[in-house]
C-alpha cells in the first residue's frame, strides 16, 4: 500500500518538478530545495522573533501585541512576516517530506534523518502554537483550551489543566511566561535535532542559492505588507464567538475537536506522529529487493582515499592495513551505506562498489551491450540514470539510440565511457539527473568533474570530449532529453563530415606529394 502511495507521490512530484524547472529553472527549482529553503526560513523566524521579543510582555500579552501591531510600517511588516514564515516552514517541511517519502530515502542509513525530520516537525508545530497562545486572541485562547483539555485526559495529573481558562480567576502571568520560555526554548532543541538530522551527510547545502533565499524573503515581505496580519480581539472567558479565524495549516484538527473528549482528541495526534514515526519501517525493502551495501577488494585498492571524499554519506574510512602494506585501506560501514554506488565511480583501479556494480561490472555489461545486436542505428548510445532516463527510454530507443542505465549518474565508471567510444561507438551521451535533485546527492555533480575537469576516475584525454556529451533532466522531462539527443547526433553528424573532409584531403596531399617526388624511368 505504502509502496503504491511511493510512485503515486513521485509521478505528482516529477510533474511539478517539470512545470517548476520551466518557470524558474533548475538550479532556482523551490521543489528540489525546499529542506534548505526551511532553514532559511528558520533564519527569518529567528531574526523577526527576536524583534517581537523586545515588545512583548507577559503581564499584557495581547495589548503588547497590538502596540505592536499598530506600528503600520515596522512592528505590522514584522510580525506579518514572522506569522507567514512559520507559515511557509510547515509548508517546504512537508513538501521536503514528500520528496524523500516518495524518492524511497526514509528507510534504512536514512531512517535517522527522516524520524529527526519528524520531530522536527513536531516541534516546529509546537512552537507554533505557542506563538499563537501568547497572542492571547481569541485563536490563542481556543488552542490553549484544547490543549488543557488533552491534557486533563493524562491519569498523572491531580489537577485539571483546563480550570486556568474558565474565568474564575485572571489568566495568571506565570502561564505566559511558561509560553514564552517554551516558545524560546522549542527553537533551541530544534537546532540540536537538526544537527542529528544532517549528521551523516559529508557536505551538506544548509541554504538555497542566494537569488532563490532572497526571492523568498521579498515574497515574504510583499505578502506582510499586502496582506497585513490582522489582530483578533482579545481572549475573554465570558464571551462566545460565533466564529473564529483559524489557523488550520497549524491546527487542521481544530474543527472537529469539540465533537471529540480530550483523550480521543489526543489519541489522534499521538496516532498522526506515530505512523510517521514507522514509516522506516512500512517502507523498508527486504529480500532480493534491499540493496546491497558496497564491498572492496583490499587486494585491489591503493589507498588514494577518493572513494571516502566522493562519498556522500561519509560510510567510507580510510583504516591501517593488516597486511603490511603501507597504504590505506578503504572500509565501508554497512549501517551508513545506501548503495548509491559512486564510490565505484571515484575508483581508478575499479576495487570498490555495490556488488554487481562496480567498475569491472559495468565494463563487463556494456561489453555486452558491443557484442550483442542492440548496436544503435543513430551512432548513439545513451547512459542513463534509472530514476530519471529510465522513465523515457522507450523514446529514447525509438530515435535510434540504445539505452544503457545505471542507478546513479555518479555510479558511471569513466572507463564505461571510453571504452563505448574506442568499441566504435561514435557518440555517448549521458543523461543525469538535475544536480540539485539527485537521490544520492552528489551523483550528478561528481559525474560532470570527472567527465571534463580530471576528478578522478576521470575520462581520459584520450577520449575526444566532442563524442561526449552530459545533460541534465528530471523523470518527466523526455522533450528535452530527445532534443539534446536529436542535437547531438547533427553535431556527430558533422564531425563525421570534418573527420572524412580531412581524410580525403591528407589523401590528395600523399598522391600530390607522390607524384611531385616521383621520377622517371
Amino acid at each position: 500500500m505504502l509502496q503504491r502511495l511511493e510512485r503515486f507521490s513521485l509521478a505528482a512530484l516529477s510533474r511539478l518538478d517539470a512545470w517548476c524547472n520551466r518557470w524558474y529553472g533548475a538550479r532556482l527549482n523551490p521543489l528540489y530545495q525546499s529542506g534548505t529553503i526551511v532553514v532559511g526560513l528558520y533564519l527569518v523566524l529567528l531574526v523577526t522573533g527576536l524583534y517581537l521579543l523586545l515588545f512583548y510582555r507577559v503581564a499584557a500579552p495581547w495589548e503588547s501585541v497590538a502596540r505592536l501591531t499598530a506600528d503600520a510600517w515596522v512592528g505590522r511588516t514584522i510580525r506579518g512576516v514572522h506569522r507567514y514564515a512559520t507559515g511557509a516552514a510547515v509548508v517546504f517541511t512537508l513538501v521536503h517530506a514528500i520528496r524523500m517519502f516518495a524518492q524511497a530515502r526514509s528507510w534504512g542509513a536514512r531512517a535517522m534523518a527522516w524520524l529527526s525530520g519528524v520531530v522536527l516537525l513536531v516541534l516546529l508545530v509546537g512552537c507554533a502554537w505557542t506563538g499563537y497562545v501568547m497572542v492571547w486572541d481569541v485563536f490563542g485562547e481556543r488552542l490553549a483550551r484544547e490543549a488543557a483539555r488533552m491534557a486533563d485526559s493524562l491519569p498523572f495529573l491531580s489537577e485539571p489543566v483546563s480550570r486556568t481558562f474558565t474565568g474564575e480567576r485572571p489568566v495568571p502571568t506565570f502561564f505566559f511566561f511558561v509560553t514564552l520560555f517554551a516558545h524560546v526554548a522549542v527553537p533551541l532543541g530544534m537546532g540540536v535535532v537538526f544537527w542529528l538530522h544532517v549528521r551523516r551527510l559529508q557536505r551538506p547545502r544548509l541554504l538555497p542559492p542566494r537569488p532563490l533565499l532572497w526571492s523568498v524573503v521579498g515574497l515574504l515581505i510583499a505578502a506582510a505588507v499586502s496582506l497585513p496580519v490582522a489582530l483578533a480581539p482579545e481572549a475573554d472567558p465570558f464571551v462566545r464567538h460565533a466564529r473564529i479565524q483559524a489557523d488550520l495549516l497549524i491546527a487542521p484538527w481544530l474543527p472537529p475537536a469539540p465533537r471529540l473528549s480530550g483523550g480521543a482528541l489526543l489519541g489522534v495526534l499521538a496516532a498522526g506522529c506515530v505512523l510517521l514515526f514507522v514509516v522506516p519501517l512500512l517502507t523498508r525493502r527486504r529480500g532480493a529487493r534491499q540493496p546491497m551495501p558496497s564491498v572492496v577488494d583490499e587486494d585491489v585498492c591503493t589507498g588514494c582515499t577518493q572513494c571516502s571524499i566522493d562519498c556522500p554519506y561519509g560510510a567510507i574510512e580510510m583504516v591501517a592495513r593488516t597486511d603490511g602494506r603501507p597504504t590505506p585501506v578503504a572500509r565501508v560501514d554497512p549501517a551508513l551505506c545506501v548503495s548509491c554506488g559512486i564510490c565505484a565511480g571515484s575508483c581508478a583501479p575499479m576495487s570498490i562498489g555495490p556488488p554487481g556494480r562496480t567498475g569491472r561490472d559495468q565494463l563487463a555489461a556494456v561489453g555486452s551491450l558491443l557484442d550483442s545486436s542492440r548496436l544503435p542505428p543513430s551512432g548513439v548510445v545513451v547512459v542513463g540514470c534509472t530514476y530519471s532516463a529510465g522513465a523515457f527510454a522507450t523514446l529514447l530507443e525509438r530515435e535510434g539510440a540504445a539505452f544503457h542505465g545505471v542507478d546513479c549518474a555518479g555510479n558511471l565508471h569513466t572507463s564505461v565511457v571510453e571504452r563505448l567510444i574506442r568499441g566504435g561507438i561514435p557518440g555517448v551521451l549521458v543523461i543525469a539527473c538535475h544536480t540539485r535533485d539527485c537521490r544520492h546527492r552528489e551523483g550528478s555533480r561528481w559525474l560532470v568533474e570527472r567527465v571534463f575537469h580530471e576528478r578522478d576516475a576521470e575520462l581520459q584525454a584520450r577520449v575526444p570530449r566532442s563524442r561526449v556529451r552530459v545533460i541534465h533532466a528530471g523523470a518527466r522531462e523526455s522533450a528535452r532529453a530527445i532534443a539534446a539527443l536529436r542535437r547531438f547526433i547533427v553535431d556527430l553528424t558533422l564531425i563525421g563530415r570534418v573527420v572524412r573532409l580531412d581524410d580525403d584531403l591528407d589523401d590528395m596531399a600523399e598522391c600530390e606529394a607522390a607524384e611531385v617526388n616521383e621520377v622517371p624511368q
